[in-house]
């Protein structure tokens, strides 16, 4: 399974100052699979070690963590040379063990010629539970997610349809109508199936939207099983409260996060920290709403409020209990939640890409779902989930803060007219923000 992080990964080993890399992203994303492939394609051999399965392997992080002692253990324990230069040492699920993270910092220091790879599942949340010292400053870091659009579309062998997407992406031209439908019809696809790699594997087997909802179920039975595991009981409920609450918050007309939806009389301040543990996890992503669309974006957020998403569409579907048919067919285009799937995954996108996730909401009742910082221009962006796409809030931004040009993203065709770039859900991974 073809991913973009293998490109990061090789940038990385080829560093002249190189430190230790980690690897962070929610669980069942690929991780591990993606870093054993690079392994195996850019090194001599790789030597790999699993410090969450394995107890005998954490005792080697016992004591003297000096490099030079710990490569000498893992030799002795795995029978096999460790070559600077030629091996790739994959520490997994890191945050298993406090003092293996620490270690990274002594290779840093004093044994950079190694290779080492870490990854860490719930790392951001061990680290913040258990108060670990993180190597800060010695070590880089990569952040990964579950397949984007373009990554689907690899896996599903349409390497020629993402060209020529970006093809008339980038002229802005209409696809022939038959690459049009096929697109639209593999989008729809993917808001059911979702970027788990176990997931669309198991639809790759089977072609069948019945069987992957058994995969996405035992994934969310883990993640609901970490949030025991990594919180306390009544930290732990709260997560999960909020965590289940996305599906309600996101069938209101207003998709922004309201605490008392999760419980009545709910605060901030009794559901805040569950919020973040989501957001550390990795299995939630965060809009925040902006007070003005003024450069830089950053610095006019109301950090107060905002939009909460799943960080994969196909598990807010099958969550949600959202008939496949109904995405399939569009039987019901004015269904309410429709709406909230086709914001979820232009979220799940722009993470992908590292964009950063704002919304702009006027003092009246005036909304722009998402606002991006492109160069020196901030352009808005508005999410139609189907073929309609009349809006004054677009209109309003642009004339409010001098936008070049706004962004509508809907099922309709490519296009540029009255100032506003159409462009299909399917070609969302050509936008880039610089």
């Amino acid at each position: 399974m073809k991913r973009k992080i293998h490109n990061q990964l090789l940038a990385w080993k080829n560093k002249q100052e190189r430190m230790p890399l980690i690897v962070n992203g929610a669980r069942q994303i690929g991780k591990t699979f993606s870093i054993n492939e690079f392994g195996k394609k850019e090194f001599t051999n790789m030597v790999y070690l699993n410090l969450e399965t394995n107890p005998d392997i954490r005792q080697i992080f016992e004591g003297d963590i000096s490099p030079e002692r710990i490569i000498k253990l893992i030799e002795s324990s795995t029978n096999q040379r460790i070559i600077a230069g030629e091996t790739l040492l994959f520490l997994d699920e890191i945050q298993a063990n406090e003092r293996a993270l620490t270690s990274l910092k002594y290779f840093c220091e004093q044994a950079p010629q190694y290779h080492i790879v870490a990854a860490g599942s719930l790392l951001g949340v061990a680290v913040n539970r258990e108060k670990y010292s993180f190597p800060v400053g010695k070590v880089y870091e990569l952040y990964m997610y579950p397949l984007d659009f373009e990554e689907f579309l690899w896996a599903m062998e349409k390497d020629l349809l993402v060209e020529e997407i970006k093809a008339h992406f980038a002229k802005l031209k209409p696809m022939p109508e038959v690459l049009h439908k096929q697109a639209l019809e593999l989008y729809n696809h993917y808001c059911i199936i979702g970027g788990m790699p176990a997931v669309i594997n198991n639809f790759r087997e089977t072609q069948s939207f019945l069987t992957i909802k058994d995969v996405q179920g035992r994934i969310l039975n883990e993640y609901i099983a970490d949030m025991s595991k990594y919180a306390k009981p009544a930290t732990a409920a709260k997560i999960r409260s909020c965590y289940m609450s996305i599906l309600a918050q996101l069938a209101k007309e207003n998709k922004k996060f309201q605490y008392k939806v999760v419980q009545k009389g709910g605060t901030a301040t009794l559901f805040g920290e569950a919020i973040e543990w989501l957001l550390m996890a990795g299995i939630t992503l965060k809009n925040q709403r902006l007070e003005h669309g003024f450069i830089p974006v950053k610095a006019y957020q109301n950090l107060s409020d905002f939009k909460l998403y799943m960080s994969d569409t196909g598990m807010l579907t099958m969550h949600s209990g959202f008939p496949a048919q109904m995405l399939l067919s569009s039987i019901d285009a004015d269904n309410a939640f429709m709406g909230g799937i086709a914001e979820n995954f232009v979220s799940q996108e722009f993470t992908a890409k590292r964009i950063p996730l704002f919304y702009w909401k006027s003092e009246d009742t005036a909304e722009v779902d998402f606002v991006l910082q492109i160069g020196t221009n901030v352009v808005p962006v508005e999410v139609k989930k189907g073929v309609r796409t009349r809006s004054t809030s677009l209109t309003m931004f642009v004339k409010k803060y001098k936008s070049p040009y706004a962004i509508r993203i809907s099922q309709k065709h490519f296009g540029f007219e009255n100032n506003i770039k159409s462009i299909p859900f399917y070609a969302l991974f050509c936008i880039a923000n610089d």
